[in-house]
């Protein structure tokens, strides 16, 4: 196999993977719809998610947007007067059915979350509604210049439905949850970064070096301890110190046991880079 397979487009999203590296690069390629998530999109992004976790191979994965949007939320189209059917639209098995159209959204964002790997929002622009929530979920947020938020839901008289209202309050507390919601407001990149939300920010131009960079700064370090301490963190959300210090004490015999550790000892007393293999 390749070290470097080239960039594919499935139903609106290119996945670029470079072994050699150890990352993967999702792009959302709607560039018309400002890549709002349609039904294909969705799918396909879910879909890509589940294939770069399960490759040992990628250990950080990148999200980004192609054209002047992140992502522009779900697509309006698939909702009510639009011209396209979707799971948002209400029809004939009522309000059961939309909310069982929200599995693959929830889905979407689950498998963001709960990936092993840590996953880096490339914000190329706007990321409004769902888009502004698929960015929530990502572990390290590095955004472009020209970068908003907006939880647009109220707009449109909508409930903030992919897990804007468990993400806002944990990244933002609960006052600047409350007036994302309640105004739908846009937030730019000043107030983003002072609130601990953005990692970085960029120029335009210099934005997807800059994620690869963290990519594969997250890529040469150990997997398995990565791996989980990103467990660890999401987990330590919603359970007490006891609990996770107790946790803790199992992932660190994991990884006090690993091949990896041995040689990070070796490469300290050495003074040289170590060289991770993830076992």
């Amino acid at each position: 196999m390749s070290d470097y397979v080239p960039a594919a487009n499935n139903h609106g999203v290119i996945r670029d993977v470079n072994r050699e590296q150890g990352f993967a690069t999702l792009t959302l390629n709607r560039p018309d719809r400002l890549n709002s998530l349609g039904s294909d999109l969705l799918k396909s992004l879910v879909d890509s998610l589940e294939s770069v976790a399960s490759d040992d191979s990628i250990r950080a994965v990148i999200i980004t947007g192609s054209g002047r949007a992140f992502c522009s939320g779900a697509d309006t189209d698939e909702m009510a007067g639009g011209k396209s059917d979707g799971p948002h639209k209400l029809g004939p098995t009522g309000a059961e059915g939309l909310r069982r159209g929200f599995h693959l959204a929830q889905e979407l964002i689950l498998g963001v979350h709960q990936m092993e790997k840590p996953v880096i929002a490339a914000i190329n622009g706007d990321a409004v509604g769902a888009g502004f929530d698929l960015a929530c979920a990502c572990d390290i947020r590095i955004a472009s210049d020209k970068a908003r938020f907006m939880a647009a839901y109220i707009h449109v008289g909508l409930f903030p439905g992919y897990g804007g209202t468990w993400l806002y309050p944990r990244l933002f507390g609960y006052a600047k949850a409350a007036e994302l919601m309640y105004t739908g407001s846009f937030m730019d990149v000043t107030e983003a970064r002072s609130l601990g939300f953005l990692n970085d920010v960029v120029p335009d131009q210099d934005l997807k070096g800059a994620a690869e960079d963290m990519a594969r700064r997250i890529a040469d370090g150990p997997p398995i301890a990565i791996r989980l301490a990103k467990t660890m963190m999401r987990r330590g959300l919603s359970m007490d110190l006891e609990t996770s210090l107790e946790m803790s004490a199992a992932a660190e015999a994991i990884t006090l046991s690993s091949t990896d550790h041995v040689e990070g000892m070796e490469a300290l007393r050495q003074k040289r880079r170590p060289k991770f293999k993830g076992i």
